[in-house]
């Protein structure tokens, strides 16, 4: 797949080692569409996430903190190890000072980044009376499965407020989806609308629409992410105490 934003280019390849390459000139006009396109990427993302950068020019090296963002952001989710790749050795001095790994090659990358082991379940919810009851549901037998019943409450409260916001404001089928990492708990729900979730502010208790003000309150952090597949991705992480 090739993503072009000016005189950048993101390239997925079908198949190959690499998530994707980045082709062209990363300035001040293309940084902002880099930034995006990289998060979507990742968003996407089930694995590590490695990206060449062999073949963009680094013009401005204040504007490399774009690839620090990026890590940042997965480093909440969907925590997934996050590499650049580059043979030439100019661009491993110049990128080793952004806090994020850069390696020579993919095997070096995959030898070095560790993959902490993880449980994953997913539930396509039908649009229902019962929809938000699924849901919790799925998430107290999940929770229950894989023994952290502690955090099975606000997991519940959490993909009740996501499911319902999906069903409110979109037209599309809820994805719910749960990812269990380093102690902590991912509850993700997809939706077809690539309109941002925002927290909607002033609202009385007794009003609805409170959803996502109770997911900030009860998550360790929580976002929206657009998907390069179409549509969005809320999600809130809980952290084992």
């Amino acid at each position: 797949m090739l993503v072009r934003h000016n005189s950048v280019w993101l390239v997925s390849p079908a198949r190959s080692a690499v998530t994707a390459s980045v082709l062209g000139v990363l300035d001040r006009t293309t940084y902002p569409r880099l930034r995006d396109s990289l998060l979507e990427l990742v968003a996407d993302s089930q694995d590590t996430v490695l990206v060449d950068v062999e073949r963009l020019a680094l013009r401005d090296p204040e504007l490399l903190r774009v690839f620090a963002l990026v890590a940042l952001r997965v480093g909440d989710w969907p925590a997934v190890p996050f590499a650049l790749v580059t043979a030439r050795a100019e661009q491993r001095a110049v990128l080793a000072g952004q806090r994020v790994p850069v390696y020579a090659d993919v095997a070096a990358a995959r030898a070095a980044l560790s993959r902490p082991a993880r449980k994953r379940a997913r539930r396509v919810l039908v649009r229902s009376s019962r929809t938000s009851a699924c849901a919790r549901e799925f998430v107290r037998g999940t929770c229950a499965e894989w023994r952290v019943p502690e955090l099975a409450e606000d997991a519940e409260l959490i993909a009740t407020e996501l499911v319902e916001n999906a069903l409110r404001h979109t037209d599309s089928v809820p994805r719910l989806r749960l990812e269990l990492r380093r102690g902590r708990l991912a509850v993700e729900v997809a939706d077809g609308s690539s309109r941002p979730a925002v927290v909607r502010e002033g609202l009385d208790l007794t009003e609805t629409g409170l959803g996502l003000r109770m997911v900030a309150k009860v998550a360790t952090t929580w976002g929206s992410s657009r998907r390069r597949s179409g549509g969005k991705t809320v999600w809130a992480v809980l952290a084992r105490r």
